[in-house]
């Protein structure tokens, strides 16, 4: 699949251009993230001073919110070309690192939107030689409950029988204690969203990660050096338009 046909299926799909995240979520998730509320800091650590302006304007620029300042209610948008780019990197990094064999983190803490994406990805790399993190039991979650469970490749959050959306970086830091303690090494790539992969760059881990246009955390993770790449996406449509992306990937990644 070219970039043309990807970029007119990510916008007929929502997942850039004019999205069904609102501008006025964008900007209150802005301030939540700088006061470091728990679900909208994703684990990060802010390792230079950061406000409103300079994370508003990282987001138009990584993200591609408009730029508008007065601009506070309406639809909002994602670049299209920013994504493509992002998933270009995204590929060469999962490609380089299958092909050496090494070993691969796949997580996801929107497992009703991302999961599919994850699993397509995972697959492909472990029958290309990539090494899965993986295991067949269930990891406590400390101070949260629940605990982290591997579902085709790719580990989610659990808890009281199904596996919620999360923002926390908890499970992550749960199932990496656990790699730890079972003397096993940290794996060579994680690729993650939300709280998995803030928490995995926390940990000078090489990460990357998928984020929407209300979710700054790990677009100013990327700009601060901790995670490799940040894909600007919609991460909640419906799975099935995640198709094309997935081929796109697999494609530049040598993987299909």
């Amino acid at each position: 699949m070219d970039r043309t046909s990807l970029a007119a299926a990510l916008e007929s799909g929502r997942i850039t251009g004019e999205v069904a995240t609102p501008r006025e979520n964008n900007l209150s998730h802005i301030h939540r993230f700088l006061a470091q509320e728990r679900q909208f800091d994703f684990g990060v650590e802010l390792t230079r001073d950061w406000d409103y302006d300079s994370v508003f304007a990282l987001m138009v620029d990584r993200c591609g919110l408009r730029p508008e300042t007065d601009f506070i209610e309406g639809v909002d948008t994602i670049s299209t070309q920013a994504c493509i780019d992002a998933l270009q990197r995204l590929a060469s990094a999962i490609g380089d690192i299958t092909r050496a064999g090494g070993e691969i983190l796949f997580a996801t803490g929107h497992p009703a939107g991302l999961l599919p994406v994850h699993m397509a990805i995972a697959e492909a790399a472990e029958s290309h030689g990539a090494r899965i993190v993986g295991q067949v039991n269930a990891i406590p979650v400390p101070g949260l409950g629940g605990d982290c469970r591997q579902i085709n490749r790719v580990w989610t959050w659990h808890q009281h029988g199904g596996t919620p959306h999360t923002h926390l970086a908890e499970p992550m830091h749960a199932l990496l204690d656990d790699i730890t303690r079972r003397g096993g090494q940290a794996p060579d790539l994680i690729v993650a969203d939300h709280g998995w992969a803030g928490a995995a760059s926390s940990r000078g881990l090489r990460t990357l990660g998928y984020a929407d246009c209300n979710d700054p955390a790990l677009f100013v993770a990327e700009d601060q050096g901790a995670i490799e790449v940040t894909v600007p996406l919609d991460d909640d449509v419906v799975p099935y338009l995640y198709e094309p992306l997935i081929a796109y990937v697999l494609e530049q990644a040598g993987l299909s």
